[in-house]
């Protein structure tokens, strides 16, 4: 359009260049409203806000005060909140447990037999190796990590990719994490239930405020899910006036596939592949996972925050599309 109406020239120049300017703020404005990014991004200081259609979604947050960087809070479609505030953003009569649990995060429990997952005294960091990477026109955000145990020594890399994307009333997030022995050392992911790729719901999404807890199997409720094999999980309740869920899923490639699950109904949504052995008390089952030097491994999962209960918002439905991406 610019170069068309560019430089036109005549006895009725004025005229045809109003039109042209005309023109080519209509099709400037068609652009802007056919082509207009669904996921927009405001940087700060150890701070990455998401928006999706306009609204406030998530953050990232990092810097070197924090152990692991970690997405906190979140937000239904609604802008009904459906994590929990503390410790991050602390709301009144808010539960207090588990300091650790802040959003959506990933960590594991027993990495060469170092703890990333809890921020305790004498704990593995997760330390960024460059500033967090933004690409706008995918909707994403790309974090390189080092993994520092306490006494500095570095034992491996993590990759995380965090694309952001709305479905009709449904919030997306889709975490590619790949986990990388680079550092001419075997890396292990030890047995353990402490991880991993993890969110903490808000207070009224619990068992104890009557929320709903089910699995791609049919389990209802903790006792059924937790430590379970499943493909999904998903909790749900009524926060206010609204009916909210959270679901997580599992992807078919991913290792030790159908994951287990730390599922807790106090509010921890967790995926882990690696607690085969703690979960179970099965001695016969080790879920460790051993990375020889120089390889690395995947991991695929998607985040769905939708209105409704696992039921009405078709759940499997939508698990069975990720399934096959």
């Amino acid at each position: 359009m610019v170069a068309l109406w560019k430089g036109v020239k005549g006895a009725s120049g004025g005229i045809v260049m109003r039109i042209g300017s005309l023109l080519l703020a209509l099709a400037v404005l068609e652009c802007a409203c056919q082509g207009a990014p669904a996921v927009t991004f405001t940087e700060a200081p150890g701070k990455i806000e998401v928006r999706i259609e306009g609204q406030p979604f998530t953050a990232l947050h990092y810097g070197e005060e924090l152990d692991k960087p970690f997405f906190h809070p979140f937000r239904a479609a609604s802008g009904v909140l459906v994590t929990r505030g503390w410790p991050v953003d602390p709301a009144p009569g808010e539960t207090t447990d588990h300091p650790h649990h802040r959003g959506l995060w990933w960590a594991h429990g027993r990495t060469n037999g170092v703890d990333f997952w809890t921020t305790a005294k004498n704990t593995g960091r997760y330390r960024l190796k460059s500033p967090p990477s933004v690409n706008r026109a995918r909707g994403s955000i790309g974090l390189s990590l080092a993994m520092a145990a306490p006494d500095g020594r570095v034992l491996g890399s993590l990759e995380e990719s965090y694309v952001f994307s709305a479905e009709g009333r449904n919030r997306i997030v889709d975490v590619t994490i790949r986990v990388l022995a680079d550092r001419g050392i075997d890396l292990t992911l030890g047995d353990t239930k402490e991880g991993v790729m993890a969110f903490r719901v808000a207070d009224d999404l619990t068992e104890p405020k009557g929320a709903r807890l089910v699995n791609s199997e049919g389990g209802v409720g903790e006792k059924q899910i937790w430590g379970k094999r499943a493909r999904w999980v998903d909790y749900s309740g009524k926060i206010g006036s609204e009916v909210v869920g959270v679901a997580m899923f599992d992807h078919p490639s991913n290792p030790n596939f159908p994951t287990y699950w730390m599922a807790r109904g106090y509010g921890l949504l967790a995926a882990n592949a690696t607690g085969a052995h703690e979960f179970t008390g099965d001695d016969k089952l080790d879920g460790t996972i051993v990375i020889p030097a120089g390889k690395s491994i995947q991991f695929r999962h998607r985040i769905v925050i939708h209105p409704g209960d696992a039921e009405a918002a078709r759940v499997e439905e939508m698990y069975r599309r990720f399934a096959a991406e």
